[in-house]
């Protein structure tokens, strides 16, 4: 009896002594498996831009009234814009002056040398009259060949030619008087007339470029005008993410102020360009353009920041398990699948994955509860608490 008491004595400290000093069983966050979609995607960031901005420009040289029109007012197409006039003679300053009095000295003389060139072609012109005249009569007497009478002829011709283009210079050279003359004297009451400039397309002023009354030259641009019902969305693509993308994929356009706007791969560029990243690393990034399936919103304008996601690949109806509970096992897959309360180490193969879901090809089943995130204290066959 002694001896039965004694053992049970035993056998309680045991099991006392197994129960205070036993590990406590690990918390743990599990989650099961389940069965949809697996979208594949690709993120980056852009700007949203008008497809054609059209940029107004001043036609001549001149004086720029001041444009009352301002960024956001809408035009129809053929409307004014802006007005551009004769620079006043005031407005020359002293070498602007001289500039113009020394071409108005050179378009006199011009006209000069144009008058007396002309009055040497006419010259010309009455002696060959008077030599192919000559000939006329003495090849009807039969005294000229008819060779010599085809080159007084060909002369005459020549000379009434040459007297023409000399008074077609004339007429040149003093319009070229004429208007090196206005620099200076500002043109009279011609010089009220403004030309004005006119856009060819409809739609909304963009940017004033050029507000301020001031002298400008030919070809200043003056304003942007563009339509923003023909927006497109442009981000820049890692080279590596690009050669998945084909034109017509979905897409979203999406963190630009409003809901997700659907849209499609409308063009990705043949071709790289070097852009630095907020890290200062140097990265080959590929133009990719998204039309918007719908009308752009109007809060969206041109020049706004947006991000997209772009889909690359999609899997229907497929085991998926949450990318939380994966991690490396050597150059494998694994995860820790809970079992009779106990984590058991299992290795997987994976399909298709995004950041949230990964596809599972072999290792798990619709059964299967997996451990998320799981800590250092997780091993192989140690007990959990979910």
């Amino acid at each position: 009896m002694r001896r039965l008491a004694a053992a049970f004595a035993v056998v309680a400290v045991l099991a006392l002594l197994f129960w205070v000093f036993r590990a406590d069983p690990v918390a743990v966050e599990t989650a099961g498996m389940t069965r949809g979609e697996v979208i594949v995607e690709v993120e980056a960031e852009g700007e949203a831009r008008i497809r054609e901005v059209v940029v107004v420009s001043a036609p001549i040289a001149g004086l720029l009234q001041r444009i009352t029109l301002h960024a956001g007012d809408r035009i129809g197409a053929g409307q004014t814009v802006a007005r551009i006039g004769p620079v006043s003679p005031a407005l020359l300053d002293a070498r602007a002056r001289a500039v113009a009095e020394a071409a108005a000295a050179a378009a006199a003389a011009s006209v000069e040398l144009a008058r007396s060139q002309l009055v040497q072609a006419e010259a010309a012109r009455d002696f060959a009259r008077t030599e192919a005249d000559r000939a006329r009569a003495l090849f009807a007497r039969a005294a000229l060949s008819q060779r010599l009478l085809d080159d007084a002829v060909l002369a005459e011709r020549t000379a009434e030619a040459s007297a023409d283009s000399a008074r077609a210079n004339l007429a040149m050279r003093e319009k070229e008087r004429e208007s090196a003359e206005a620099m200076l004297t500002g043109g009279g009451a011609a010089a009220t007339c403004c030309v004005e400039v006119a856009t060819p397309v409809a739609g909304s002023v963009l940017r004033v470029l050029t507000e301020d009354e001031q002298v400008v030259q030919a070809a200043t641009p003056l304003m942007e005008i563009g339509d923003l019902g023909e927006m497109e969305v442009v981000v820049h693509v890692l080279s590596q993410d690009a050669v998945g993308l084909v034109e017509g994929a979905q897409a979203s356009v999406v963190d630009w102020g409003g809901p997700d706007l659907a849209a499609r791969v409308d063009r990705v560029e043949p071709s790289a360009r070097t852009r630095v990243s907020a890290l200062g690393i140097e990265e080959q990034r590929v133009e990719v353009r998204l039309a918007l399936e719908d009308a752009p919103p109007t809060a969206l304008g041109d020049g706004f920041r947006v991000s997209a996601r772009i889909t690359v690949d999609r899997a229907e109806d497929v085991l998926r398990v949450p990318v939380a509970a994966l991690f490396r096992d050597g150059a494998d897959w694994a995860v820790f699948v809970v079992q009779d309360g106990r984590a058991v180490l299992r290795p997987v193969s994976l399909g298709r994955r995004n950041a949230e879901l990964a596809e599972v090809v072999e290792g798990l089943d619709e059964t299967s509860r997996v451990i998320l995130h799981p800590a250092d204290a997780v091993v192989d066959g140690v007990r959990v608490a979910e």
